[in-house]
């Protein structure tokens, strides 16, 4: 599947936030206003860096938006954060297709990275198998009230 992540900037922030989920997927995530602030007030620390991005499909239209937030003085603080796909485009394989080119990005562009961390509600059942299908697993650690799920970068040769 052939989509894209744009950095979210001031020419295409306003097209971001009209992002919508299903509206019980509403309890659980964050809205693009909420991610974007991040990036102003750094609410995990000074250290992190936060990168939104806008997903935009094969004919760029605009069917979601994820934040990278890292600390890259360490090999383990990646973090995929405020993860949404339009509501009109879930179950068409974004979610995916997303997931995959935030960790490559992350993977590229901080080759010193080990594992990419995200949190989702215990209760996002949904969320919740899309991360576990493509390969992320509980850690069984809480943030902020979220069960935190990891990825591993380079998972260790299980033939070994």
């Amino acid at each position: 599947m052939n989509i894209k992540l744009v950095p979210t900037t001031r020419e295409n922030w306003r097209e971001a936030i009209q992002l919508q989920v299903h509206q019980e997927q509403s309890p659980y995530v964050a809205s693009v206003v909420v991610s974007l602030a991040k990036v102003h007030i750094r609410p995990d620390g000074e250290q992190y860096d936060y990168a939104p991005f806008n997903i935009y499909n094969a004919e760029d239209r605009l069917i979601g938006f994820i934040m990278t937030a890292v600390d890259d003085t360490t090999t383990w603080s990646y973090w995929l954060t405020g993860f949404i796909i339009d509501a009109m485009e879930q179950g068409k394989g974004y979610g995916k297709a997303a997931l995959q080119a935030a960790i490559d990005h992350i993977r590229t562009q901080f080759p010193q990275s080990q594992r990419v961390n995200l949190t989702a509600h215990a209760d996002n059942t949904r969320a919740r198998r899309l991360y576990e299908k493509f390969g992320f697993t509980a850690t069984g650690e809480v943030y902020d009230g979220e069960v935190v799920y990891r990825y591993e970068l380079n998972p260790p040769d299980r033939d070994a």
